[in-house]
């Protein structure tokens, strides 16, 4: 009985990894709020005049928030690869690229949305634009991996709502939203999940 019950598991847990992507590291969650943290702190910096690349303040912004980006996409594949190879898995699969397309279209018409609030000079909604667009995404993208994406898209959107409302606390907003709620789902995930993965492995 108990080896019928381990190979029902294991035939379970190969169905899993086929349809969803379970490579997502809590540590990678952990440093790409922690990326935004420093972001927005530079941010302020900027917001206050004290600091500046180009003398241009939605340049400036621009820039940090590029830097931001590409930080933390960069450290996130490095270690859902390490995480994939620890559990045998490969890291691009159909199911991650069903997840990059699921997340990158709201994400996409987040971000023109965003240009074009910057155009019409709308500045004071582009934060609360960045969290509702990056919340739908992590919602769409959720179902093919952890559930917990989706509880932390939902309180991205929640956070862009209010954010749209007390417009002049958006770096605040922004700095809670990709900073605060990435380091805590990512300390969530590495103890619900990689943790137990180490133990398996």
């Amino acid at each position: 009985m108990d080896t019928n019950l381990d190979d029902l598991k294991h035939i379970r847990s190969m169905m899993e990894r086929s349809s969803k992507f379970l490579s997502i590291s809590g540590i990678s969650g952990v440093l790409a709020g922690t990326f935004a943290i420093i972001g927005a702190i530079a941010a302020h910096y900027i917001l206050e005049g004290e600091l500046s690349f180009t003398g241009f303040l939605v340049y400036d912004l621009s820039i940090i928030a590029a830097i931001v980006l590409i930080l933390a996409v960069s450290e996130g594949l490095i270690f859902s690869a390490r995480k994939a190879r620890k559990d045998n898995a490969k890291l691009w699969q159909p199911a991650t690229l069903q997840i990059a397309k699921d997340f990158c279209i709201p994400l996409a018409v987040g971000g023109v949305f965003c240009i074009i609030l910057i155009m019409q000079n709308a500045t004071h909604m582009v934060a609360p634009a960045m969290l509702v667009f990056y919340g739908l995404a992590l919602i769409a993208a959720g179902s093919r991996t952890y559930k917990d994406i989706k509880i932390l898209g939902a309180c991205e959107i929640i956070l862009g709502l209010l954010a749209g409302i007390y417009v002049y606390n958006g770096l605040l907003f922004w700095a809670i939203g990709f900073g605060v709620l990435h380091i805590v789902y990512g300390i969530l995930i590495y103890y619900k999940y990689d943790m137990k993965s180490a133990k398996n492995g």
